[in-house]
C-alpha cells in the first residue's frame, strides 16, 4: 500500500485488523517511489494508494502516479471517501450550481495576492485549502481584493473537531487578525468564498470615463472594454459604445487645424 504516512495508515488498518506492507508516498518522494509502485502493477500486483484524511489525489501527487498507470495500460479503480472540498461545499451555505476549486494560494503574499486578483471575475463559488499559520495573511488577502463576499472556514471536517465559521471576508479577516499566532485553527482547512455578485452596478459617469480612458491608454479597443465591463459588471455594449466615442474625441483633438 502507498499512503501518505505509514502511521495513520498503519493505526486505521491496526482498526480493521488488517497487515499490510506499507510504503510512504508523498510530495517529497513521489519521483522515487513512483517508478517502482508502476513496475509492481506492470507485475500483476495490487497497489493502494491512501491519503491521511480526504479523497487521494486532491492537491497532493498521486494524479502522476494515475496517469503513469493510465498510460501504461493499467486499470485505476477510484474507492472515494470523504473530500474537503465537497463537504466544505455542502455546508458553507454558498451556491453549489458552480464552483471553482482553486486548492492551495502561493506562500508568498505578491504571488498570493496576483492568483486571487485573476479569480476575482470568475462567476462561481470558490473553494481554497489553506493551512492554520497562512490563514490569517490568506483571508486578508482574499478581503482585500473580492471584497465583503460571504463566505466560510471550514476545519477538520468529518472529524472529531470539526468548525465553520460563517461570515463575509471583512469579518472574517477582523476575527482571525484579533487571535495570537498560537491560537491559529489547526488541521484541514476550506475557505469558501460566494461569487461576485450578479446586481446592478452603479458608477458615476465620470468615474467610468476615467476607467476607460486609463484603458484605453494602456490596451487595445476590445481589451479595453473587457477590462472596464469585468471591474464595473456594466454592460459590455454600453461599454464599447462610450469607448468608441472616447477614442473619435480623442483622435478629433489630435487632428491639426487647418484654419490660418
Amino acid at each position: 500500500m502507498l499512503c501518505e504516512d505509514t502511521r495513520v495508515t498503519g493505526r486505521l488498518l491496526a482498526h480493521l485488523g488488517l497487515k499490510k506492507p506499507l510504503q510512504a508516498y508523498h510530495d517529497h518522494n513521489a519521483a522515487r517511489v513512483r517508478p517502482m509502485a508502476l513496475e509492481r502493477l506492470a507485475q500483476g500486483a495490487l497497489v493502494a494508494l491512501v491519503s491521511d484524511a480526504g479523497t487521494p489525489l486532491i492537491s497532493d501527487p498521486g494524479y502522476r502516479l494515475v496517469r503513469e498507470a493510465a498510460a501504461a495500460g493499467i486499470a485505476v479503480t477510484p474507492l472515494p471517501g470523504s473530500s474537503a472540498l465537497l463537504a466544505a461545499l455542502t455546508v458553507a451555505g454558498l451556491p453549489t450550481d458552480r464552483f471553482l476549486f482553486a486548492g492551495f494560494l502561493p506562500p508568498k503574499a505578491t504571488a498570493r495576492r496576483t492568483a486571487i486578483a485573476e479569480l476575482k471575475s470568475v462567476r462561481a463559488t470558490l473553494v481554497f485549502y489553506e493551512s492554520g499559520p497562512r490563514l490569517p495573511a490568506t483571508i486578508g488577502d482574499l478581503a482585500a481584493i473580492l471584497g465583503p463576499r460571504e463566505a466560510a472556514v471550514a476545519r477538520e471536517l468529518t472529524k472529531m473537531h470539526e468548525r465553520v465559521r460563517r461570515m463575509n471576508l471583512d469579518e472574517l479577516a477582523q476575527h482571525y487578525r484579533r487571535r495570537a499566532p498560537d491560537d491559529m485553527p489547526k488541521g484541514e482547512i476550506a475557505i469558501v468564498v460566494a461569487p461576485p455578485d450578479d446586481s446592478p452596478h452603479t458608477i458615476a459617469d465620470d468615474e467610468l470615463v476615467a476607467m476607460l480612458r486609463d484603458a484605453l491608454g494602456r490596451l487595445p479597443l476590445k481589451s479595453a472594454v473587457e477590462e472596464v465591463v469585468v471591474g464595473t459588471g456594466l454592460p459590455r455594449n454600453a461599454i464599447y459604445r462610450r469607448a468608441l466615442a472616447l477614442k473619435r474625441r480623442a483622435r478629433s483633438a489630435d487632428e491639426p487645424d487647418d484654419a490660418e
